[in-house]
């Protein structure tokens, strides 16, 4: 009898251990969410009892203040602490999602979207993303070229930020759909510099692969 009552204690999961795998799920998931493909996700619904519960770590990262040993590597470049010894106090919650910029957005398809909300959060100096407009070429027009303007572009420093403009373009050329930019007369693509005199000496002109047009319910992610 004693032998039976000690089994079913050892066979009942812990309070704490019940309260752990809860966090852990629900940060497995957002994990999934925020790396797959396509670079734009829908938010689908959920009941209403699981959305309340989840409500504050939809679209969140928890970061670790402070070493707490090594992290779990997330997709693109995303880090979701693993330690289950870090306290709450430790952690703070980074927001993943992209908001709206100064780029007009209507027309635009949903990469080029997502690179224009992307530069204006890496690079805030930049206030004037031109998109859509009437071209004798089809980029603008259908949705598919951003104008990056550089405020004082002659300069050492207007200089300076098309360029890092232009890296960052290219090094996530993949996740952002990138066909080409154009800056101070060079065409740059994913596979390198080709050429000059091709104009462009104001602002950075960068063309996407597009994606398609939105349908209005898209999240876009860092």
């Amino acid at each position: 009898m004693g032998r039976h009552s000690a089994a079913r204690k050892r066979r009942t999961p812990s309070v704490a251990l019940a309260s752990f795998a809860l966090p852990a799920a629900v940060l497995f998931a957002v994990k999934g969410d925020v790396g797959q493909p396509p670079v734009v996700a829908a938010v689908e619904a959920a009941p209403a009892g699981e959305l309340a519960a989840a409500e504050d770590l939809c679209c969140t990262e928890l970061v670790a203040v402070g070493p707490v040993g090594l992290p779990s590597p997330g997709p693109a470049g995303v880090q979701f602490v693993a330690d289950r010894q870090t306290s709450a106090s430790r952690l703070r919650t980074v927001e993943r999602t992209l908001p709206a910029g100064p780029a007009p957005e209507r027309g635009l398809q949903v990469r080029t979207i997502l690179t224009a909300r992307s530069i204006s959060a890496v690079f805030p100096e930049i206030r004037d993303i031109g998109g859509v407009r009437a071209d004798s070429l089809r980029w603008h027009p259908n949705g598919l070229a951003l104008d990056v303007m550089i405020q004082n572009p002659g300069s050492a420093e207007g200089i300076a930020l098309g360029n890092q403009i232009v890296a960052y373009v290219m090094q996530n050329a993949g996740r952002f759909g990138i066909q080409d930019a154009i800056w101070r007369g060079v065409y740059y693509t994913p596979s390198g510099a080709h050429g000059s005199g091709y104009g462009h000496f104001d602002h950075v002109h960068v063309t996407t692969t597009g994606g398609g047009y939105p349908a209005g319910n898209e999240t876009y992610y860092r």
